[in-house]
């Protein structure tokens, strides 16, 4: 059999892959098992930003690996202290818990915004509801599917957990008119990836912040995919001039190598958190400190400044795509085959902000 044949023989069926075998990548190109180069328009729905094989990144993870791999939490060890700093200062916030997965980070939030709300703000046990809005995609496990409102990733999940409120997208009177005592936090992303790059209306994550401090409730921004250079700042938070209470990243953050994600706070927030309450195998690993260094992640920045769609170039490209009803259509709707046009773009760039498919 061959490579297609294998996989899908082998394989659980949870995915529906284009033709394509690949063999190998170098920046912003992959190569076929046929030799054939391609422009990796998918980038790995964000997660190798950094293009593929980056020798910074690869040199340090395997000086890192021959040196420390994978430390117990029951330990300190040289290299999370310096992670976890970085991670606060570039979101300006006070600490961070790394996990692997964007959606792990998603659900650490979740329990982060659940007893804050039990402990801090007083709401009765187990009745603390967060709202999120529709459309939204924030992973596939089985929490953060409950919050779900796309039915397919929901059919045959069930029993689902209870206590989010799904509003619309973009629409601050909806958020408003949910909020309620129980209320422990409002949980979106700034620029909703999975529905189909959907841009908010000018002014609404200001308008967000300010309602949560007006109900005393927390604002979490799940960032997986807007974060960390692809809307030409950091965050997509910037662009408004807010600061969050919670900030979920991942994806990029493991520097195409590793899979790092992390849920960033305030003290407040990540204070619920006490020794026994969360935690996962590999989260404190040595190598997951490698991949986003500041001085590293600064150099790819001034890249992503450079070639990150401006709101009106991503709302009208975009919108074509979805038209476009063409399996063989990635990203901005070229086809796979006519991988050499644009590629002096392409690979300055690395990363495009463009509809993610997790």
């Amino acid at each position: 059999m061959n490579a297609i044949e294998l996989e899908t023989r082998y394989s659980a069926h949870n995915y529906a892959p284009l033709p394509v075998v690949l063999a190998r990548g170098q920046g912003a190109h992959l190569w076929d098992t046929a030799g054939r180069r391609y422009i990796d328009m998918m980038s790995a729905y964000s997660a190798a930003s950094h293009g593929h094989g980056h020798p910074r990144i690869l040199a340090a993870l395997a000086a890192q690996a021959e040196r420390l791999a994978v430390p117990s939490r029951a330990y300190y060890n040289d290299r999370l202290g310096p992670f976890l700093e970085e991670l606060c200062k570039l979101t300006s916030l006070d600490a961070a818990l790394p996990m692997n997965t964007g959606a792990e980070a998603v659900e650490t939030a979740i329990k982060a915004a659940r007893r804050w709300g039990y402990r801090v703000k007083g709401i009765a046990r187990d009745r603390a509801e967060i709202i999120v809005a529709n459309g939204n995609f924030h992973g596939r496990t089985t929490t953060v599917v409950s919050a779900s409102t796309e039915p397919d990733y929901r059919d045959g999940f069930g029993p689902f957990t209870p206590g989010f409120r799904a509003v619309a997208f973009g629409d601050l009177g909806a958020v408003e008119r949910a909020i309620t005592p129980r209320t422990a936090a409002v949980l979106i992303e700034p620029i909703q990836g999975e529905a189909g790059i959907i841009v908010p209306p000018a002014g609404w994550l200001l308008g967000l912040r300010r309602i949560c401090d007006a109900h005393g409730v927390l604002l979490i921004l799940d960032e997986v995919q807007s974060g960390l250079g692809r809307t030409g700042a950091w965050f997509a938070f910037q662009h408004e001039g807010i600061r969050p209470d919670g900030v979920i990243l991942g994806k990029a953050l493991g520097g195409g190598v590793l899979p790092v994600s992390a849920f960033v706070a305030h003290r407040e927030v990540m204070d619920v958190f006490t020794p026994g309450s969360h935690g996962s195998t590999f989260c404190g690993s040595a190598p997951r400190s490698i991949p986003t260094s500041r001085a590293r992640a600064r150099r790819a920045s001034a890249c992503w400044r450079k070639a990150c769609c401006r709101r009106r170039r991503t709302r009208r490209s975009f919108a074509w795509r979805r038209r476009s009803s063409s399996r063989a259509r990635i990203s901005t709707g070229r086809s796979i085959a006519s991988r050499r046009s644009c590629a002096s773009s392409t690979a300055r760039a690395g990363a495009r902000v463009r509809r993610d498919r997790l």
